[in-house]
């Protein structure tokens, strides 16, 4: 059986486009039209990934991300918008979207934005599971699982991987468009994606995220991870 995708569109032709070319991509689609039926179908129907536009009748869809980051669904989701504010899109990645595209798109950008986010969420563990301990906080790579002073955190997989490679290499600075390739597997793509999961996670393992000691900036260049005892 191959990997399921439930699309989320309420336009019908955007939606036949988007499911015929997944589908020729070899994935298994569903489709479904508001916010309502799309909460539904994950619980019912557990797909790989999810491909959520933004505007949708009911619950829209920033709502939609927010129900399933809040019931601690690891589903990664694509979001599609059509708005031009990117603020909107912004505020769906701070949500826990894993990628998003601008309407209008292409398809075959969107099969392979929805192949990069289902190679990294199924990525193996590495021969050696690792596991990073710095000043209280645990991170395992081969359960997949982070710790602040023995609280288990609810990270996305984007913000997993980001946190383990930053500490995997302490103290070194990588710039944006690095980060992008190494952890999202995108040598393309907006790095406002890395500022905003940056972001989230000084809210999850820094004491002040205004003034963070783990993952600093570094001006001009991007971001490293600080060891308490460097």
């Amino acid at each position: 059986m191959g990997q399921r995708v439930l699309v989320v569109d309420d336009d019908r032709t955007v939606s036949d486009v988007v499911c015929r070319y997944l589908e020729h991509a070899g994935y298994e689609v569903d489709h479904v039209g508001d916010g309502l039926a799309a909460l539904d179908a994950v619980r019912e129907r557990r797909p790989h990934l999810v491909v959520l536009d933004l505007m949708l009748p009911g619950l829209d869809g920033l709502q939609v991300c927010r129900r399933l980051r809040q019931g601690s669904d690891g589903v990664p989701i694509i979001m599609l918008t059509a708005r031009g504010d990117e603020a909107d899109r912004v505020l769906g990645l701070q949500l826990g979207a894993d990628d998003y595209l601008g309407k209008p798109f292409s398809p075959r950008e969107l099969v392979l934005r929805v192949g990069s986010v289902l190679r990294r969420a199924r990525e193996p563990a590495p021969p050696e599971a690792e596991l990073f301990v710095d000043a209280g906080l645990e991170v395992a790579t081969g359960p997949r699982v982070a710790r602040l002073h023995g609280r288990e955190l609810s990270l996305t997989l984007r913000e997993f991987d980001l946190l383990a490679h930053l500490m995997r290499h302490p103290a070194r600075a990588f710039r944006r468009t690095e980060l992008l390739e190494r952890v999202w597997g995108w040598t393309f793509g907006d790095e406002s994606t890395v500022t905003v999961h940056v972001r989230r996670l000084r809210e999850k393992i820094e004491d002040d995220p205004a003034e963070p000691r783990r993952i600093v900036t570094v001006w001009g260049v991007g971001y490293r991870y600080q060891p308490a005892d460097a």
